[in-house]
């Protein structure tokens, strides 16, 4: 999979840019806060439908503009898709596949697979559950796009069933939400244990790669007990537990149970790694959870475009080898860095120079 022509409109800097992508590395050079990585977060867009940077759309679009628009081609398996995105700060974003309106946004979703490492990723090891849970479902959307729907249920019942926990509604009103809390926590966790299961043998071989001692290591944290890959299985667990603590939960005006309040663990050999883990280790597990994703969408027969945005800066020389050699396992590669002497030597790109609102060869 590769993208090889992108087009951006009023999105963050970008008034009107078109780019011509060739397969290989594709590297961006530029100051900082010239834009570079606003061209890799379209595509990050264009692949999850949400930003790794900020949490709404408004930030995205022009100062002045009523909208952004990011339009890419991609070829995959001998196929050419064009796919238009329209993103809207107070309304429904539109979208087109090959000029043809979709129904929903996430239709698009699956057309661009990528693998993204950014300097955020040390809060994968270092920062709050939401990010480890976060990196899960965008690597679940990416295996499977019709999960997107689950997540985004899952995600509306619970905010609904804790409106109706703060206002005290009677049990009557609560219960089609809380059957839909079951429902939908029981199928996410499912995905995501099984995720976890197939993910940690790259983890573990990827940290080890490093040269680094301890051994690494990743589970799923449930914040109810003894659930598995079985969605039946879950529901049975999940309704059990959700009858003994209704009781807290109409005290405390919040949903105790499900998917949103559970964490992936990191472990480096006896010890959790948050907390624990030097500088350098928390690099290491991040490289390791990232390069891991990208190991496990190839062996499921994907061609991810991988995205390496301003790190190479961060890391020393043995672990920019390491995603140096990821570069040569994909068919496209997009890499954003401040100064050119900040990407590895053996590194062969097509070079654009970026300066604000201007991209040139």
């Amino acid at each position: 999979m590769r993208v090889t022509k992108l087009a951006l409109t009023n999105f963050r800097s970008y008034k009107n840019l078109e780019l011509e992508f060739p397969a290989g590395p594709n590297t961006f050079i530029g100051n900082n806060g010239s834009g570079k990585t606003n061209i890799a977060e379209s595509l990050i867009y264009l692949a999850y439908l949400s930003s790794h940077r900020v949490l709404n759309n408004q930030p995205l679009i022009s100062l002045g503009a009523e909208q952004a628009i990011i339009r890419a081609e991609i070829e995959s398996q001998g196929r050419t898709l064009q796919v238009d995105l329209e993103i809207n700060a107070t309304k429904a974003n539109r979208a087109r596949i090959n000029g043809n309106p979709v129904k929903s946004q996430r239709e698009i979703l699956g057309a661009l697979q990528i693998t993204y490492f950014s300097p955020e990723d040390l809060d994968l090891v270092r920062g709050e559950p939401t990010h480890r849970r976060d990196f899960l479902d965008k690597l679940l959307i990416t295996q499977s796009p019709r999960l997107a729907g689950v997540i985004s249920d899952y995600e509306r019942v619970v905010k609904q069933r804790n409106t109706l926990l703060k206002t005290r509604a009677p049990e009557n009103a609560l219960l089609p939400w809380t059957e839909q809390l079951i429902s939908y926590g029981a199928q996410l966790s499912a995905e995501r244990i099984k995720l976890v299961d197939d993910l940690n043998p790259y983890v573990a071989a990827n940290y080890a790669n490093l040269n680094e001692v301890k051994p690494a290591s990743i589970s799923y944290k449930s914040s109810t007990d003894n659930l598995s890959a079985d969605i039946a299985h879950n529901v049975e667990i999940l309704t059990a537990r959700q009858i003994e603590v209704a009781k807290q939960e109409q005290d405390r005006g919040v949903s105790l149970i499900g998917p949103h309040r559970d964490d992936l663990h990191l472990q480096l050999g006896d010890f959790p790694a948050k907390g624990y883990a030097s500088h350098g280790e928390s690099w290491s597990m991040a490289i390791s959870l990232r390069i891991g994703a990208y190991n496990l969408l190839k062996s499921e027969g994907a061609e991810p475009v991988l995205i390496l945005d301003d790190i190479f800066a961060e890391l020393d020389t043995a672990r920019r080898q390491q995603l140096t050699s990821v570069t040569k396992m994909a068919e496209q590669t997009f890499i954003t860095a401040a100064v050119e002497s900040d990407l590895p030597a053996e590194l062969l790109s097509e070079k654009f120079y970026v300066s604000p609102g201007v991209v040139t060869k």
